[in-house]
């Protein structure tokens, strides 16, 4: 059963008239996101309204705003509930993965401008920064921006949508895929390739580029795989000793 969060020691203080519903809907995606609020955690607007000292009508278009990124999903009973990371999903959200940054990258790297490449290299600059904090929130909204960046420079608003809405759902695997190489390797990734991909974009090399972002892809999935199967031998590990 999912569990109602527990409002802090502490009401957070009444807002400006116009401000609710984006700090609501700011706090709560950065903690869903982030995986403070944990899939199937219940939302209830009243609790949320009390700790974020506001009416329920901001806290209500927020979790509508939520509902429409798929971050929330309202029941049959009508309560609202983080919505669940579904793994079983997780090879086909790859694959349709795998494609849209294919393309997006194959035509960055045919269409892209020297203005283009200077903000693909700020974003893998941000990218770089976030990593030395350790701050997953920043480091998976850096990863997204530089993406982005590149699916700006191929110049097609269908397909740069898509891929936004793909990686904006991968955003807590990505959260989880940090911690385990943080606590399996020590160190951080992505990096690399990141630059490796700017070089490809930067040399109009447009196979190249599409070799990168593949490989790309199939890092991600083939760490989120050993972390799955890392969790679910260390929760089978738990079970047999309790």
């Amino acid at each position: 059963m999912p569990q109602t969060i527990a409002p802090p020691d502490e009401v957070e203080p009444k807002r400006a008239k116009g401000t609710g519903v984006r700090f609501a809907y700011d706090s709560l995606r950065d903690e869903i996101l982030s995986l403070t609020l944990a899939p199937g955690a219940l939302l209830d607007e009243t609790t949320l309204a009390e700790r974020f000292g506001m009416s329920r009508s901001p806290v209500r278009e927020a979790l509508i705003r939520l509902a429409g990124e798929e971050l929330v999903v309202t029941l049959a009973n009508r309560s609202t509930i983080v919505a669940p990371i579904d793994i079983q999903s997780f090879p086909k959200y790859v694959e349709a993965l795998d494609i849209a940054q294919r393309m997006n990258t194959r035509l960055a790297a045919e269409l892209r401008t020297e203005t283009d490449l200077a903000t693909i290299a700020k974003r893998q600059r941000d990218f770089v920064a976030a990593v030395k904090t350790r701050n997953h929130l920043a480091m998976s909204e850096a990863n997204r921006a530089f993406h982005m960046a590149i699916a700006q420079a191929g110049r097609n608003p269908y397909l740069s949508a898509f891929y936004d809405r793909l990686l904006n759902q991968g955003r807590r695997m990505l959260h989880l895929h940090f911690e385990f190489l943080e606590k399996g390797q020590g160190g951080l990734l992505l990096t690399d390739e990141h630059d490796d991909m700017l070089d490809a974009i930067r040399q109009r090399d447009v196979e190249r580029a599409d070799q990168l972002a593949h490989a790309h892809t199939r890092q991600f999935q083939d760490n989120f795989i050993d972390y799955m199967r890392h969790s679910y031998l260390s929760d089978a590990v738990m079970s047999a000793a309790g």
